[in-house]
């Protein structure tokens, strides 16, 4: 049996990847709206945070969903995969926006969230 290049790993395990995805985006695409996490209000380690749907017609890349720390609105985006991530733990995807808020508490280590300018 030939032995397998790393090129050829990559190349077979693109192939896999792709074909996983064929059909996903738009099955993803069409329920993005449709599955809007349940709100929360709570104190987590001495902040209030706060998630909930976004009035419609807002800038919101995390699925018209809208979460706070102590009133300040922290930026969230729903990834692809359906994790999620804030402006402040951009590089650490979690599963809810209840998470992202807890992440950020935790990143932030009592300094202030500040607002993010809007584009």
């Amino acid at each position: 049996m030939p032995e397998l290049s790393r090129r050829g790993a990559l190349t077979a395990a693109a192939v896999v990847t792709g074909a996983q995805l064929v059909g996903a985006p738009a099955a993803r695409a069409a329920d993005h709206h449709h599955d809007s996490p349940a709100p929360f209000d709570e104190v987590y380690k001495g902040r209030r945070i706060q998630g909930r749907p976004a009035s419609p017609g807002g800038h919101h890349h995390g699925g018209n969903y809208a979460v706070y720390v102590d009133g300040v609105a922290l930026h969230v985006m729903r990834n692809a995969d359906g994790s999620w991530i804030s402006v402040v733990s951009h590089y650490d995807p979690v599963p809810t926006p209840r998470a992202a808020a807890r992440a950020a508490v935790d990143e932030l280590q009592g300094a202030e969230l500040l607002p993010f300018p809007a584009n």
